[in-house]
């Protein structure tokens, strides 16, 4: 059923270059489908020379729904100047996973909601938020599910010993740190 409602999509990929490396964005005219941090370097490999040049686009088909467009420019907010976001509007959402009330999709949504800029929550928090204070473990499988990393901000949950945890299956810790820097900054 998932891939049945995306293929009603006709999705478009822009490709960005941040300090975290390539991003990757996928979207339809309904909204953002997925975002992929591909890391090619560490983030303190990467450097800005100024706030434009710190997630520019690097690949873009001609045309681009309104959606992929407000994404590319929160992003380049985000990474500029986080504290900026708060003033944009967030692109709209059209991932299979963040619909309807599986606990995954209400998770990532309390996240998104209620986990503002600079402040982090712990794996258990996030389960009691989400309705369900068992859940934690569910509540770990649901970050590594996210398909939108930096919209829905699975980066500021951590794990209850208030160490940053595992990022991106464990491959992107680094990225975590640097993003929870950022943000604080």
């Amino acid at each position: 059923m998932k891939k049945l409602r995306e293929s009603w999509c006709t999705q478009k990929t822009i490709s960005l270059l941040s300090p975290l490396g390539k991003i990757q964005v996928s979207g339809c005219e309904n909204g953002v489908h997925t975002i992929r941090i591909l890391m090619d370097v560490a983030p303190a490999e990467r450097s800005c020379a100024g706030p434009l040049s710190c997630c520019v686009v690097d690949d873009s088909p001609s045309e681009t729904s309104p959606e992929l467009q407000c994404c590319v420019q929160w992003l380049q907010a985000y990474f500029s100047s986080p504290r900026t976001i708060g003033t944009l509007p967030l692109p709209a959402l059209h991932h299979p996973a963040l619909q309807g009330d599986a606990f995954t999709s209400r998770v990532l949504h309390t996240l998104l909601r209620d986990v503002k800029l600079g402040e982090t929550v712990s794996y258990k928090r996030l389960a009691e938020m989400a309705g369900n204070p068992r859940a934690v473990r569910a509540v770990g499988g649901a970050m590594r599910r996210n398909p939108v990393p930096l919209l829905i901000p699975c980066h500021r949950v951590l794990p209850s010993s208030g160490q940053s945890g595992a990022y991106m299956g464990g491959k992107g810790n680094h990225l975590k740190q640097w993003l929870l820097t950022h943000e604080s900054q």
